[in-house]
């Protein structure tokens, strides 16, 4: 059976995995399928750097063992992981010349959940080094391009995962998301993406085991394919102190639910961001599908003022405590926009780091303000549309100038901070047919509205049964 003649590439995870409960088809057959559809597509997108065919079988075979025990949500249905994960036997390079012949001995905590619960691991996702930008290129791999558009950025830090979703090179993928680099790809690709409330999805071991700001979540074309994912990687682990349990009712359930009439608050820029004009249109269609949904709209949003200076001192002394060994080993090897910041972190005061976390918490505050008169916010998912690929990162959006990688991204960025859940879903596309996605925020521990509200917005825009795209 192969992809061309069975499409199964073609169809959502939730529909494959439906056939591999049902055994219409076997996992075998998945996998075949899919490992055509990668080859069919890398030379174009190079989007799943690595692939683990051999482990895989043997997967399928442990798992057919087991499976009248314990199937699991998925059933067998491949899943690829971003290159930032460790998987075990696999080569994980993080995106940097450091690591380029990496072999972890252990697998992440969120993979040997996605194993237990049926999913067969393909293959390895391209990403920047570390996971630095919002751009996805090292100098191990190269680029991912945008497969709407070669001559574009796909996004990052999660843009192998995102690339290879919309071109059908992959039915679930994992991303992860500091300030924005799942919710940024997700909307250059034009597929769904959750950052979800920290400790939701267990994962490490890590450096930094109390570090909320960071978080992994799943990359899927539908939010119904995200529901399933997610009911998938959430469940306690104790390994993860943040780590919490997993939601009595899955998320799967809420899909067929309807939603009452909401308050929800919008904003393209939250009152003091540059927003590129084809974005603040994506927000002016998006407002005007929320009217026609019934819900009440307005246009508000938290009080965010220092999101930025808060967002850059905290990530840069994320960076600089968790790289800090590799810096002075290997800096002269590292990206210069990574070693920049990671320098800008090392060069950071007690005071300087003590008013940051003071102003996180403010954001905190200002949030639950919010959300006791709105029951959601909607933004962009990133204040521009995919840029060209040879631009490592936009220099000027409207009439502000950035001198660094990361105050583009402060859109997305903004709202890690608050430790608000978001879903990044589709919403319009440009002129010359790039995807510009949103982002829908609820407050902390209530994916679950996301996920009813996110699958009747994505279904209202007529874009929820595309089938995934050939690369052009």
């Amino acid at each position: 059976m192969t992809s061309s003649s069975n499409n199964l590439w073609k169809k959502s995870a939730t529909k494959v995995v439906s056939l591999l409960k049902n055994k219409e088809i076997s996992p075998e057959d998945a996998l075949n399928s899919n490992l055509e559809r990668i080859e069919e597509t890398h030379n174009s997108i190079n989007a799943v750097v690595t692939v683990c065919e051999e482990r895989a079988r043997i997967q399928i075979k442990n798992l057919n063992k087991a499976m009248h025990n314990h199937p699991g949500y998925l059933h067998g249905l491949p899943v690829v992981i971003k290159d930032l994960t460790n998987v075990k036997g696999v080569r994980t390079t993080y995106g940097s010349k450091i690591y380029k012949d990496n072999i972890p001995e252990a697998s992440d905590f969120l993979v040997e959940r996605i194993e237990q619960m049926g999913g067969i691991i393909i293959g390895k996702t391209n990403t920047p080094e570390f996971g630095a930008g919002s751009q996805t290129f090292n100098e191990i791999f190269g680029a991912t391009p945008n497969p709407w558009n070669l001559e574009y950025t796909a996004g990052g830090s999660s843009g192998g995962t995102a690339s290879a979703l919309a071109t059908g090179a992959a039915w679930l993928g994992t991303g992860s998301d500091l300030g924005g680099s799942l919710r940024n790809p997700a909307s250059f690709c034009g597929i769904v993406g959750i950052r979800p409330t920290a400790g939701t999805i267990a994962h490490g071991p890590q450096n930094l085991p109390f570090n909320g700001l960071s978080v992994d979540g799943p990359m899927a074309r539908t939010v119904e394919d995200i529901a399933l994912f997610l009911d998938t990687m959430s469940e306690l682990d104790s390994r993860d102190p943040l780590s919490v349990n997993a939601p009595l009712k899955p998320y799967q359930n809420y899909i067929t639910e309807d939603v009452p009439k909401l308050n929800i608050g919008i904003s393209d820029d939250y009152g003091f961001l540059a927003c590129a004009p084809e974005v603040r249109e994506a927000i002016n269609q998006a407002e005007k599908i929320l009217l026609a949904m019934g819900h009440n709209v307005e246009r508000t949003c938290p009080d965010l003022a220092n999101a930025e200076e808060t967002f850059q001192i905290l990530r840069a002394h994320m960076l600089a405590t968790d790289k800090r060994e590799l810096y002075f080993e290997h800096k002269n090897i590292m990206k210069e926009d990574l070693r920049l910041n990671i320098e800008k972190g090392l060069a950071l005061t007690e005071e300087q780091i003590g008013k940051a976390q003071l102003a996180r918490g403010q954001l905190v505050k200002n949030t639950n303000v919010f959300f006791e008169k709105f029951d959601l916010l909607i933004s962009p998912s990133s204040m521009v549309a995919p840029f060209n690929i040879k631009e490592h990162w936009p220099k000027k959006v409207e009439n502000t100038e950035f001198d660094n990688y990361v105050s583009w991204l402060m859109t997305a960025a903004t709202i890690s901070l608050t430790g608000c859940p978001s879903l990044a879903v589709p919403c319009i596309k440009t002129d010359n047919n790039l995807p510009i996605g949103i982002q829908i925020v609820a407050r902390r521990r209530n994916e679950s509205l996301l996920i009813k509200f996110g699958h009747l917005f994505q279904k209202h825009t007529n874009n929820y049964n595309i089938t995934p795209i050939e690369p052009g």
